[in-house]
């Protein structure tokens, strides 16, 4: 299973936020992170709002693996490069869900720099 249900991408469309972990080496999963989730398409997105350097996007991009929840949706996922090319429209998901909390905090995730921190969250088995 490679893709996610419409009412699972539209849970996601409509959760603030999103709960993310991803595996350890032993398969266990690392405690849970909160951040913001974005819907672009028949896609589903998250960004490192502290750059590539922030700890849970290093474990992240470093296991390929983890878990999220977001309200009663709770799913395996792999951890994707997103596509350069789909940036403008995630940069626009981005501000169409958080501007209400003002530019300081949305331009943490759009922008120049965010392409690299961007992963596509893809449903798995594993």
């Amino acid at each position: 299973m490679d893709s996610w249900t419409e009412d699972e991408l539209t849970q996601l469309a409509n959760a603030d936020e999103l709960q993310i972990s991803s595996r350890r080496p032993d398969g266990t999963l690392r405690p849970y992170v909160t951040i913001w989730v974005v819907r672009s398409g028949d896609g589903v997105y998250v960004r490192s709002a502290y750059g590539a350097t922030n700890p849970w996007f290093v474990r992240a991009k470093r296991s390929g693996f983890g878990r999220i929840r977001a309200g009663s949706l709770e799913k395996n996922v792999r951890f994707s490069d997103a596509e350069a090319s789909a940036s403008p429209e995630i940069d626009a998901a981005y501000h169409a869900k958080y501007d209400r909390y003002g530019p300081r905090i949305v331009n943490t995730v759009v922008g120049p720099e965010a392409p690299r921190t961007t992963l596509r969250l893809v449903p798995s088995t594993t």
